[in-house]
């Protein structure tokens, strides 16, 4: 590999400084130990995980509670295999239903149905509370600004485009 001085010898690394290392696995201790607390907090209260009550928040705001299902994927940011099973297991509950496009013979809609938007405002409040607990009263409003900024930022970086992505929902 060829440098941009022409050299044959590989770029050394860019390693992280201790500080920008602490503050990386401070990220990773943190994220995992609350989408842990947010998941336990949700089987324990609603009888789902996590991602399948992001999926239903997806659909309670979404128009007339539907969307395609390739829609409800890429918004989730899960495999469309991941999507499908977790819909036959909400559909096992009565909480969403699929119908076929009109305007797509291949395509599908996921429906939140009136049960499911029940179970949603039942348990919104609690999910709402761990939310409040785990995160925001730790930190003063300034922090609070701060994260949403950092988070915005990270994930504007991340977003990847359409054109030939390696994306979790186009698989």
């Amino acid at each position: 590999m060829k440098t941009a001085s022409g050299s044959a010898h590989a770029e050394e690394p860019r390693w992280l400084t201790d500080e920008e290392q602490r503050v990386w696995r401070s990220y990773i201790e943190a994220a995992t130990l609350l989408e842990d607390h947010l998941d336990r907090q949700l089987q324990r209260d609603a009888g789902m995980p996590h991602v399948y009550y992001g999926l239903l928040v997806k659909l309670v705001e979404s128009p007339r509670r539907r969307l395609r299902m390739t829609e409800l994927a890429k918004s989730a940011k899960i495999t469309r295999s991941r999507l499908s099973h977790a819909v036959a297991r909400l559909e096992k509950n009565g909480w969403v239903r699929r119908e076929d496009c009109p305007s797509d013979k291949r395509g599908q809609f996921a429906v939140l149905t009136d049960e499911g938007h029940e179970v949603l405002r039942r348990h919104a409040p609690g999910h709402v509370e761990a939310v409040r607990q785990a995160v925001f009263d730790r930190l003063t409003p300034q922090q609070q600004k701060s994260l949403g900024e950092i988070m915005r930022i990270i994930a504007e970086g991340l977003e990847p485009s359409e054109a030939g992505a390696d994306l979790p929902w186009l698989r």
